[in-house]
């Protein structure tokens, strides 16, 4: 598919992202007969809200949001759960099953289920790590520096949590020193004044003539 010749004519809202949910469809599957997509990005860098709008234009498919699997004991530190929860079982093509955690209870909840999907979208910090990146089908990178990232993500959640987001950013500055994850994204995502824009990432698994948009901003009328 390519979309990137393509000049910047007015546009019906969300092509960007219906032409992103296309290409992934068209992925092969990376898990089992999952397609799993890893988007990752600093905290506040706007991955949820994406990460909603592009399972939408997938007809619905299944999110894992990694705030319900990390909790304030293991903020980094559940990669070996989410492997034998959620990875080994939809590589077999069964259902996972995770318990997610409750930031403010401070305690993990009833279990949960994950179908295997075509595609199931992994989103949150971490997504990309090391261990992951062999069962992904693709991972995606909010691209928005993480200082700017870091005070949307503030801004968000306010005095209550000017503590936790504290130690917070030192745990993510570790985590990503350590275990990048945008050098090995295989696509990279903007967020405009309106819409979004997809551009080929560093790892340069995807190129010009696979995927490229122009972006839904203002000139586009999305």
């Amino acid at each position: 598919m390519s979309v990137g010749n393509v000049p910047r004519p007015l546009r019906p809202p969300g092509t960007v992202i219906r032409a992103l949910a296309a290409f992934l469809r068209d992925a092969p599957p990376s898990c089992g007969t999952v397609r799993l997509v890893g988007v990752d990005g600093h905290a506040g860098s706007g991955k949820s809200t994406f990460t909603g709008k592009l399972a939408v234009a997938l007809g619905g498919a299944p999110v894992l949001r990694l705030d319900d699997v990390a909790s304030h004991e293991e903020l980094f530190g559940w990669e070996g759960r989410l492997l034998s929860e959620v990875v080994e079982p939809l590589g077999r093509g069964a259902a996972a099953r995770y318990a997610p955690y409750d930031w403010r209870a401070r305690r993990f909840g009833a279990a949960r289920a994950l179908p295997p999907a075509p595609v199931v979208l992994v989103e949150g910090v971490g997504a990309g790590r090391r261990v992951l990146r062999p069962h992904l089908a693709h991972l995606l990178w909010m691209d928005l520096p993480r200082e700017e990232a870091w005070a949307r993500g503030r801004a968000r959640d306010g005095e209550e949590q000017r503590e936790f987001w504290s130690g917070w950013v030192e745990a993510e500055r570790r985590h990503f020193a350590e275990d990048p994850s945008r050098p090995f994204a295989d696509l990279l995502v903007r967020q405009l004044p309106e819409g979004y824009e997809v551009l080929p990432g560093p790892a340069g698994n995807v190129g010009p003539d696979q995927f490229v948009t122009h972006g839904d901003g203002p000139s586009a009328m999305c």
